[in-house]
């Protein structure tokens, strides 16, 4: 009987949550997304923030705070209250990348809450049409024939692309040049031009090119092909199962929000995905949708933050830290 008031003190300290998280969302949801607008994050947070706006009956309001790779924008839902009423699809680069390369104001492990990993975006691997190799056998043999000739373009220092090149050239132990642009355009721009040999970018952003003829593939970074380029082997398939290189794009909240919020959020954003006519218009974009637990998603941000890691400390790439 000694513990009945500490039990009671305990539900009434807990039912205000409880009772949020049954009326929840009551109000908008402001989704950040951490890039600007018609980018492929952009893309997958509003087709999925529109399905969960019909599902609630709440409007979903799409906030793009570019700047800083992302890190700005996952920045900015860090410090926001801690209610489910605002939060954000970040990618790889803001979660697990940015964090290795820079010094950004938020912790990933300790200032975000995560809900789900929402999807993955394969990287694909493509050569100019003048390069002599037409799988990733010959392109690495001509490499390794040609040390420091050929280059690989990014999308900038730090960027996903720019470390898919540094995990090829220590998985293939071959020596090719990083040639840095800011943006994903312009680099392929330039490969088109071929004023450089490669690139590993998000598989939407070079598939146009890709189907014109413009660019030859070579590998996508994924477990199996990507059904938008079926043709394309993967990197295991090729026998470098360690060159799994995929974007990722995953819901987080702010840090102290209460489990019951985070449940009823996971439970609105995989029944979202789950929505068929969200599932094509997502693959069109060669987005696989994921929708897994958020302790299951907090486990995947830190194998992935400490894969990164090891990547730029191991090819010595240069950072802001």
């Amino acid at each position: 009987m000694n513990n009945w008031p500490k039990l009671l003190l305990a539900f009434l300290l807990l039912f205000p949550a409880l009772a949020s998280a049954q009326n929840f969302p009551a109000k908008p949801i402001k989704l950040i997304v951490p890039f600007p607008a018609g980018g492929p994050n952009d893309i997958i947070a509003r087709v999925i923030g529109q399905r969960m706006s019909e599902l609630s009956g709440q409007p979903v309001l799409i906030d793009n705070r570019g700047g800083q790779g992302g890190v700005l924008g996952t920045d900015a839902v860090s410090k926001a209250a801690p209610d489910g009423y605002t939060i954000a699809i970040s990618s790889a680069g803001a979660l697990a990348i940015s964090p290795s390369m820079e010094r950004v104001a938020y912790d990933t492990s300790s200032d975000l809450t995560p809900v789900t990993l929402v999807a993955t975006v394969p990287e694909m691997l493509v050569v100019a049409t003048n390069v002599p190799a037409k799988d990733i056998g010959e392109l690495i043999a001509l490499a390794k024939a040609q040390p420091g000739k050929l280059n690989f373009a990014s999308s900038g220092p730090g960027s996903l692309p720019h470390l898919a090149g540094e995990l090829f050239k220590l998985t293939a132990k071959i020596d090719i040049v990083h040639v840095p642009y800011r943006g994903a355009a312009p680099a392929v721009n330039d490969l088109l031009g071929q004023q450089v040999q490669m690139t590993f970018l998000d598989l939407p952003v070079l598939l146009p090119q890709v189907k014109a003829g413009a660019l030859k593939p070579i590998a996508v970074g994924s477990a199996e092909r990507s059904a938008t380029a079926p043709d394309v082997p993967t990197t295991a398939e090729a026998g470098f199962a360690d060159l799994r290189i995929e974007n990722w794009y995953g819901m987080v909240a702010p840090k102290g929000t209460p489990k019951e919020i985070v449940t009823a959020l996971h439970g609105l954003a995989t029944k979202a995905m789950a929505d068929p006519a969200v599932k094509e218009k997502l693959a069109a974009q060669g987005a696989t949708l994921i929708g897994d637990e958020p302790e299951h998603f907090r486990s995947f941000i830190a194998d992935e933050t400490a894969k990164w890691a090891k990547v730029i400390k191991d090819a010595g790439v240069e950072t802001a830290k």
